[in-house]
């Protein structure tokens, strides 16, 4: 009986032990089975080891080495920050990092409140770009470090010298940032100065790049940027709505030509506020096609000031309308506020309205110019484009060569032009001035007026000189 028992007892014993076993190699097995499953894939754009990898789109360079961020594994904050040192980038002002960013932006581009991040403290080597959409919206370029462009004149292509950074087709996109666009234009300029200079830059093309350019594109925004030293213009909207810039700083030197701070044309709804602009040519320039345009709380010089025009080249169609510009201070520039057409141009200007002006050591402050000429001699030319509806309001401060300065066309007179409150002294820097020249200009003025002499400059309208204007309103 016993011995019955010991054998019951030993093979509950075996059979346990093995059942034991059995389970265990099954749970193994179900553990392998399931990290097999469970293993990620990789990212469309990492390598992978059983797949070739995706076509480069051809419209771009091939991207950078490095791979992109995998989206799924970050929060939302990490996901929609592309920093281009993560996409290749060296960030130290030698190395061309054209790939990285372009390849950067492309990411961000499908990711709705991406942001391009240009890290501070790093030098960017950036060739000749367009950096385009559609993309999705609230994209942000963050430009805290230096973005550089090619220092030498031969390096860039000639199919390239329209713009640096062009940005085309682009919905609700923001530059901001502490950072430096450098168009570093020394070379470009060098047709400018002296003989021997100019010698050695016979190379130099007469198309120059202008630093950043927008192209169609809607509700754009750029802040607290600097950009120095373009080789032509240093930020220009083109057949574009919606933009807001504030807060930017612009530099280059007195002598660079051609280097506007802020070039508008065919661009509407615009709003350019409280920004140092520093340059060799307009403060602001104002094209044909602009309307609403709110300008106001600038510093302008050195520079040749805030400008319409020149409008109506080569008999061309000129339409501008509805500008304020309010609450500029200009020092050391060519010009304060003016307006300047081509003869035998056709169109009009109407709606304009300068305002709280105060000027410095400016030379000509305020000017209408219907002869204008940018060379040693242009063609006598019937015809002008239209001005009409002009306001100078509390224009105070010092000129160097004249006060005022309205040359309007004998076959069509500027119109409607108000001077109110302007007090122009002469300079105690200098010692030769001209005196107030106004021709076939019509309105009205209000005291106070110094010098006295404009209170005689505008005549008075029968009728005849507005019927000519609205004659040309039906060209816009």
């Amino acid at each position: 009986m016993r011995r019955n028992d010991k054998s019951s007892l030993l093979f509950v014993l075996i059979f346990l032990l093995i059942l034991s076993v059995t389970f265990s190699i099954m749970s193994v097995e179900a553990r392998k089975h399931h990290t097999k499953k469970s293993k990620p894939r990789p990212h469309k754009h990492q390598k992978d080891k059983h797949g070739p990898e995706p076509e480069p789109d051809s419209r771009f360079p091939s991207p950078a080495p490095a791979p992109l961020p995998r989206y799924g594994f970050y929060n939302r904050t990490k996901s929609s920050i592309f920093d281009v040192l993560s996409f290749g980038a060296k960030g130290d002002g030698v190395s061309d990092d054209t790939k990285a960013l372009i390849a950067a932006w492309k990411a961000a581009c499908r990711v709705a409140g991406a942001t391009v991040e240009i890290p501070s403290e790093f030098k960017f080597l950036i060739k000749p770009i367009t950096l385009q959409g559609p993309c999705m919206p609230n994209l942000v370029l963050q430009i805290d470090g230096t973005l550089l462009a090619p220092p030498k004149v031969g390096s860039w292509p000639k199919s390239s010298l329209f713009q640096w950074i062009n940005f085309k087709w682009l919905h609700n996109f923001t530059i901001q940032g502490n950072g430096i666009v450098d168009g570093q234009g020394f070379e470009w300029w060098g047709g400018s100065q002296s003989n021997s200079i100019q010698k050695k830059s016979k190379h130099i093309p007469e198309m120059k790049p202008t630093a950043l350019r927008f192209y169609a594109s809607y509700n754009v925004t750029v802040r607290d940027i600097k950009i120095n030293n373009s080789p032509l213009c240093h930020l220009k909207f083109d057949s574009s709505g919606g933009i807001k810039v504030k807060n930017i700083h612009i530099s280059s030197p007195e002598n660079s030509p051609n280097t506007d701070g802020i070039h508008l044309q065919n661009t509407k709804d615009v709003e350019i506020q409280h920004s140092d602009i520093a340059c060799g040519d307009d403060c602001v320039s104002i094209q044909t096609g602009c309307s609403n345009v709110h300008i106001h709380h600038i510093s302008c010089g050195p520079g040749h000031g805030i400008s319409l025009g020149g409008l109506g080249k080569d008999k061309s169609v000129a339409c501008v309308s509805d500008i304020v510009v309010e609450k500029i201070s200009l020092q050391n520039t060519l010009a304060g506020v003016r307006i300047k057409t081509w003869q035998g141009g056709i169109g009009s200007v109407k709606n304009v309205s300068f305002s709280s002006i105060q000027v410095w050591d400016v030379k000509v402050p305020i000017i209408i110019d219907q002869y204008y000429c940018d060379k040693h001699l242009c063609n006598n030319q019937t015809g002008a484009v239209a001005i009409s509806g002009v306001e100078f309001n509390q224009i105070i401060g010092t000129y160097s060569v004249q006060p005022i300065h309205l040359a309007c066309s004998n076959s069509v007179p500027c119109s409607d032009v108000d001077l109110i409150d302007i007090q122009l002294k002469p300079s105690s820097k200098y010692q030769s001035f001209q005196q107030a020249l106004c021709w076939n200009s019509y309105g009205k003025s209000q005291a106070p007026l110094v010098p006295s002499s404009i209170d005689y400059c505008l005549r008075r309208d029968s009728g005849s000189v507005k019927r000519i204007a609205r004659s040309h309103e039906h060209m816009c």
